[in-house]
Order: C-alpha cells, then structure tokens, then sequence
C-alpha cells in the first residue's frame, strides 16, 4: 500500500536486482535518489519456484485486513518484472551494520526466503480496519498542511507513547515551524513495546490538554519496525517528506535497539546526504534537571547527574505494569491515565 499511494516515492514498486544492491551498499537507488532501505517482496510469499511465476506475470495479491471475515481484504497486483537472488548476509552487514542474529531485524531477514521478486505494485482495494480513517495517503495529508497554511512542518517519527522529553522537543520544533505533524508507526513491533491502540489514546491525551490544537496534525504512518538505527531513521525522515514535512525531528538513538548502535550515529548519516530534500534538527538527551527546575539537555545543562531524571523506558514500563502513574516530571498524568485504561498496553 505504501508504494501504491507514494509513501516510497521515488520507488516505482519492489526493487529489482540493481536498485535492491546499491540501496544496501550505498543508501541509493541506482539513479541516485537516496534511499536507504531495500523494500523486498520475497518470491515464498508467493509460492516460491514452484509456482512457476516469470518475468512478464501479474500476481493477484490480497492483503487480510483486520475486520471479521476479512472484510477488510485489499487486493493489489504485483507485475513481476525481474526474480533474483540476493545476499542477506551483506543486507546485514551494510544496512544492520552487524551480522548478530540477536538484532530483530536480521533476524526478520532470515524469514524472507533466498529470492526477491523486482516490479511495479498496483493497488486495486485498500484494506479497512479500525485505523483506517486516521492513515492519511501523502496526498491526503500534503493538502491538509495546505488548507492549515502551514509552509513549514516539521515530522516526528515514534513507536512509543510520550513522555514529557519527546513534548519537550515538540514544543522547540514547533517554535521553529508552522505545524508539528506526529506520525506514529502503526504495525508489527517487537515485544515491550506499546500496542498501537495505546500510543494513538495517549497522544490523542496529550494534544487535547496540553498543544494548541491547530498547531498539530495526527496520522498514522502503516509499516513495521526494522531497528535498523541510522538507516531507518534517514527512511524515517525521507518519508515524512513526502508526506510534505520540511523538517524532520532526529533525537538520540533514533530507530535504535539495545546497543548495537551509537547513541547519534543517525546524525552522521543525514549529515553524509545533501540532498534528502527535509531538514534534520538534531536534538541531544532529555531529562528532567531538579536545579533547572525544568527539561533540560545535554547542550543546555551544567549540573551533574544526581540532579537529573532521566526517561527511562524499562522504568515507565514496569510502573505501567504495576498500575502507577509515573512520576508527572516523566511523564504527563493525563497521558499515564490514557495508558492505564488499557490492561494490556504492551505488545506480548
């Protein structure tokens, strides 16, 4: 879906061979646009060799859709242009940077079979399910920015519920530009982190009580997580582009798992591509700082660390699991209570 409606521009469809082999060793297509993940369709999803699938075939595809009795079904056609081999333990190595099957999402790579198929992918029904009417098409969501009046928008990519450090730079991005465009990934994540029903509840929370209303736009942004680190977040930010964002929020660890990864790697990746078309802004560590009696960060705060509460993830969770607020310094009551209406608000 999201090649069909230009969430993926300038992909045409799958990649094939030559575009698939520079996007993984470069970050670019072989015409040189920048992109820095490989968008596969693996040829076992479609019955593998046996099925006897050729350059030249159209598959008929149908996605399930989330309603009862797949009602929700999508169909799409996929025109097989080219089928080929490809090397996953290079994908590791040049676009996961490590070779560890502890990473999910080289892990994910051995699921996909040894071919891929390359060709153009034609959406004939979208799926309907409960998160349909807020997944806003590129197109959709350009001509709301327009109707608002906003030239400059800035993107904030997320997996997560918020906590009062994202808010934080929210607000400074917000400063900076005409409208604040949250996007959370809605689809498959891995395990501890929030289910999708929770994040769009406590954003829905936060923007109700505390951001002027017509400062920020809500849509859901349909795909899964890779944890790819610096490449992820560099595909984060080309996609919010073409949705119609001019700046992209970058913060530390973006799109990161455990600690394969350096805290600002991402950084230096953007900073390595001068012509992604959206500006980066690069923001350090938050914490709530007891002397500056306030957020603070890394750039803007002298004191030392036994004066600053850190937002740590494993700490929210557990006090979540346990039915306490976390403290309102880590994060906003309103949001907390959102989260806690929920009995499950983890992904298994």
């Amino acid at each position: 879906m999201n090649l069909a409606t230009g969430v993926y521009a300038p992909l045409p469809g799958f990649l094939g061979r030559n575009d698939h082999d520079r996007v993984v060793h470069e970050g670019r297509m072989e015409n040189d646009a920048p992109w820095p993940l490989p968008i596969n369709f693996p040829l076992k999803e479609v019955g593998g060799r046996e099925a006897g699938w050729k350059e030249g075939d159209e598959i008929l595809l149908t996605i399930a859709g989330a309603g009862p009795k797949d009602e929700g079904a999508a169909s799409a056609v996929l025109e097989v242009e080219e089928i080929f081999r490809w090397d996953k333990e290079a994908c590791a190595r040049d676009v996961f940077r490590t070779e560890s099957r502890e990473h999910p999402g080289v892990r994910r790579l051995d699921t996909l079979g040894d071919e891929l198929i390359g060709g153009r992918f034609r959406l004939q029904r979208a799926p309907q399910d409960p998160y349909s009417a807020r997944s806003l098409s590129p197109e959709a969501t350009r001509a709301e920015f327009a109707r608002r009046g906003w030239k400059k928008v800035v993107g904030f990519q997320t997996r997560n519920a918020p906590h009062v450090g994202h808010e934080y730079l929210q607000r400074h991005a917000l400063e900076l530009t005409d409208g604040l465009f949250v996007h959370p990934l809605i689809g498959e994540k891995k395990s501890g982190d929030f289910k999708d029903e929770v994040i769009a509840s406590a954003y829905d929370a936060l923007v109700e009580n505390y951001f002027p209303p017509d400062r920020v736009f809500f849509s859901y942004f349909r795909t899964f997580m890779r944890y790819a680190g610096p490449r992820e977040a560099l595909y984060h930010g080309l996609v919010r582009r073409n949705y119609g964002c001019t700046h992209f929020i970058v913060g530390r660890d973006a799109a990161g798992v455990g600690s394969f990864y350096g805290p600002y790697d991402a950084w230096t990746l953007f900073g390595s591509f001068e012509d992604l078309g959206i500006t980066p802004l690069f923001y350090t560590n938050t914490f709530w700082c007891t002397k500056c009696m306030g957020i603070s960060t890394e750039k803007t705060c002298p004191h030392p660390p036994s004066a600053k509460v850190t937002f740590k993830g494993t700490e929210v969770r557990e006090q979540i699991l346990r039915g306490e607020r976390p403290r309102p310094e880590v994060m906003r009551p309103e949001v907390s209570d959102a989260i806690l209406r929920f009995p499950e608000p983890f992904v298994p």
